[in-house]
């Protein structure tokens, strides 16, 4: 007949508090190879929930601080002071009305700015961010 070790929780509290050297512990055997969550968390007398939430907490990775993040930024659309114009004499009568031209300033932190023209290509501004950001 084999011994088991009993463990008596004879105090009113009923929350365990665990050590982050035991959480890591835990955490490591559950990334070995062959490893089996469950019997880890049972033997830890804990939930396999817990083990997912402290390997979630515990391998969390810091992005570095020049990729995109989800934080809201101020934009500011403003118009641009208009251009000086030749002479009207000289410039050939146009069929089509002019179109207000306005710019878009994009703020990407750190002092860096970028500013275009609102009717720039989508896909020429996403080539430009991508250089800007390092991200190519």
């Amino acid at each position: 007949m084999t011994k088991h070790p009993i463990e008596v929780i004879t105090s009113v509290e009923r929350r365990r508090r665990w050590s982050r050297e035991d959480k890591e512990r835990l955490v490591a055997a559950c990334l070995e190879p062959g490893a089996v969550l469950s019997e880890i968390a049972r033997s830890a007398g804990i939930h396999v929930s817990q083990l997912f939430r402290w390997r979630k907490e515990l391998c969390q990775i810091e992005e570095p601080s020049t990729s995109t993040s989800s934080t809201l930024v101020p934009v500011i659309v403003s118009e641009a002071a208009p251009a000086v114009q030749p002479v009207a004499s000289e410039a050939p009568a146009s069929s089509q009305p002019r179109r207000k031209r306005s710019d878009v300033m994009i703020e990407l932190g750190r002092g860096r700015r970028v500013r275009v023209d609102s009717d720039i290509d989508t896909e020429a501004l996403g080539r430009i961010l991508d250089c800007v950001l390092g991200r190519r």
